[in-house]
């Protein structure tokens, strides 16, 4: 779980009218333990903020009343520092430098990956000092490090691919919770993904010979529902 230095959930508010995106946003995020506030327009996020206190903002251009160009500028001519992540479909690079001039902190284009988003926010939280976050994650003789992106087992390299380094990282950043193939989809391929949930199936195969994970398993299946990570199945 995601926490403040206070012990508190960071609390994210989110500006989006796409009920798919915004259901998608809300049901990752309260599964990593974050406090989430969702609103479908400018207005709406104005009065959130007025009415609450937010550790970041997730901020879509593209909204009924405005444009996210608009809300940015006036969070930050109130002088606010908290830290905010754009979401746009527009990936012009003028759209972009207009975001970071308007104010944002960062800009993610759509679609994206539930796992890319998560780094832009731990990464957002850090640097405003909401979380003091470690850089490794360890399981056994595993090591995965968030900041090269690098995984070893007993100091040798471990070549992953972007989704196999994914699905580790959610494992190992939540031992023993049992995963359906439906979330590990949604949360390693994105939204936008439109394949059959076997695939993870092909993926979780894959990472389990690179990690060389034999009985009693640190990835085991959970018959008709998916996977869990259990580190104490962690081979030397």
């Amino acid at each position: 779980m995601n926490t403040d230095k206070n012990d508190n959930k960071i609390k994210i508010l989110i500006i989006e009218d796409d009920p798919v995106i915004t259901e998608f946003l809300c049901t990752g995020l309260k599964y990593e333990g974050y406090e989430v506030t969702p609103s479908t327009g400018g207005k709406a996020g104005f009065d959130a903020l007025q009415q609450g206190t937010f550790d970041l903002i997730i901020l879509d251009v593209m909204l009924p009343d405005t444009d996210g160009f608009k809300v940015c500028e006036h969070i930050r001519d109130c002088e606010s520092d908290i830290p905010i992540l754009m979401l746009t479909v527009k990936k012009e690079i003028s759209d972009r430098v207009k975001g970071l001039d308007s104010g944002a902190d960062d800009y993610l284009t759509k679609p994206f990956s539930f796992d890319e988003l998560l780094a832009r926010i731990r990464a957002l939280l850090r640097r405003s000092g909401r979380i003091h976050e470690s850089k490794r994650l360890r399981a056994g003789a595993i090591v995965l490090d968030l900041e090269t992106r690098e995984v070893t087992k007993n100091g040798k390299k471990i070549n992953l691919t972007p989704t196999e380094f994914g699905l580790l990282e959610l494992f190992m950043r939540h031992p023993h919770r049992v995963f359906t193939r439906e979330t590990l989809l949604n949360r390693v391929l994105g939204y936008d993904y439109d394949g059959g949930t076997n695939i993870i199936d092909v993926h979780i195969s894959h990472l389990r010979n690179k990690l060389d994970d034999r009985p009693p398993h640190l990835i085991r299946t959970i018959y008709a529902v998916g996977y869990a990570f259990h580190p104490e199945g962690a081979n030397t």
